[in-house]
């Protein structure tokens, strides 16, 4: 075995997101062309979040991989994101285009919208994986060879599609159940597809530092963390952390220290000899796979169930996503963009992660990224949004050229027609706040 086949390597994956927020939309805004996003708060959102997060971290990050080359990052930032940035803060583009020159920074490909689109028949999938791959080289110039799902979510299934695409790595959560007594501490191989490599997160030490940094008043220390490190053994050989880049400024804000940990962190890994930091290419060129991994039905990231039941689990969750998708043929039949964009941008995984009623730590989660009071609130505002534009989607059936006056709907008796199930208009009177 030579050197590079016996040093552990560490893959350091950030994911960069904010979601298109829906403004509040009432039952009776139903018809009236209003629109559904809350551009107003997104902006905010988002000038806020690059100020704590974005801005300062990659100033930090640019800062250290130029002091210490070895140093290597990888990113996947959702195109809503892309687009946002775009709009709103220009300047957090252009602070990950410098890291995108130094060469020590590797961007994954991911859905465009940051959808569920794996899930949905027909290849909308593959489309917004393409849109995403051509944001990408649009704006930072690099062609993406490496796939990172919406929310870690996988199966082989999804495995043979992206290697159909063109890439070459995927990753997933190293899930117990799935490894079956096997380490996530290797690069592992699709079952069908020998093309496929598959990258597991390290959920256990990813989540110490994005969930468990600040508990109690007691912070993570950087010697712990090495010492978790380095006590893996030394014949597994790839070590994955990935987490919400958010995590340093907006969920850890940086009177925590966060960005101080990040920046020692970074560089005693830089330092030491044991591990290498690599990009996900380099690891599939350097890395051979340790076994094959089957991966029959999906997993995610996400609760403790690490399935899909943080966006299906239950019945307004799988209403809101089934009503969304009967839409696809009317939509893309009319032919027109801007439809077809709003209708993605409602695809958006958040959405549906907001109406989740799981309770506990994991309901806490929710609770805390949701902007809504309740999952039924959240459920019942992305319903009307979604019943107006069904409505508007008819209307432009109907008559393709027409005036906003002509958008209005008549009567209340056309307004009670539209989709809201019976046991949903049952939970206003039953779910507990």
């Amino acid at each position: 075995m030579n050197l590079i086949e016996s040093t552990q390597h560490l893959v350091l994956y950030f994911q960069v997101h904010q979601p298109r927020r829906l403004r509040p939309f009432r039952f009776f805004d139903i018809g009236s062309s209003a629109e559904y996003f809350d551009n107003r708060q997104n902006k905010l959102i988002t000038e806020r979040i690059a100020q704590e997060c974005y801005l300062p971290t990659n100033a930090l990050l640019l800062k250290l991989v130029r002091e210490y080359p070895q140093i290597k990052i990888t990113f996947s930032i959702s195109g809503v994101c892309i687009d946002q940035f775009r709009e709103y803060t220009p300047e957090v583009l252009d602070s990950f285009r410098d890291l995108a020159s130094t060469g020590s920074v590797e961007f994954l490909s991911e859905t465009d919208h940051h959808s569920l689109a794996c899930i949905m028949p027909g290849d909308e999938f593959e489309m917004q994986v393409l849109d995403h791959a051509a944001k990408l080289h649009e704006h930072f110039g690099v062609r993406p060879a490496v796939f990172r799902n919406t929310e870690l979510i996988y199966s082989d299934d999804i495995g043979k599609r992206v290697e159909a695409l063109g890439f070459n790595g995927i990753f997933t959560d190293g899930i117990e159940r799935v490894l079956q007594h096997r380490s996530p501490h290797h690069l592992y191989q699709h079952p069908d597809q020998q093309g496929l490599k598959i990258f597991l997160r390290n959920y256990h030490l990813s989540d110490d530092i994005a969930f468990r940094f600040n508990q109690q008043n007691q912070r993570l220390t950087v010697e712990k963390y090495m010492t978790w490190l380095n006590g893996i053994p030394a014949r597994e050989n790839l070590v994955v952390l990935a987490m919400d880049y958010e995590t340093f400024g907006e969920h850890q804000k940086r009177n925590t220290g966060i960005l101080k940990f990040l920046e020692s962190l970074l560089k005693n890994i830089a330092k030491q000899k044991r591990f290498r930091m690599a990009t996900p290419s380099e690891v599939i060129q350097q890395v051979k796979p340790h076994d094959v991994l089957s991966v029959p039905y999906y997993i995610s990231w996400a609760d403790q169930e690490r399935d899909l039941t943080a966006w299906l689990g239950n019945d307004m969750q799988r209403d809101a996503f089934d009503t969304l998708v009967k839409m696809e043929q009317d939509i893309k039949e009319l032919d027109d963009p801007e439809l077809l964009e709003r209708w993605r941008w409602l695809q958006t995984s958040d959405h549906f992660y907001y109406m989740s009623t799981k309770k506990n730590d994991d309901g806490n989660v929710h609770a805390y990224f949701s902007p809504y009071p309740s999952p039924y609130e959240a459920f019942m505002n992305y319903m009307n949004v979604l019943n107006d534009f069904a409505y508007q989607v008819s209307k432009h059936e109907r008559h393709p050229v027409s005036n906003k006056k002509a958008g209005a709907i008549q009567s209340e008796a056309e307004r009670r027609d539209l989709h809201v199930p019976t046991w949903a208009m049952n939970l206003e009177n039953t779910y507990e706040h």
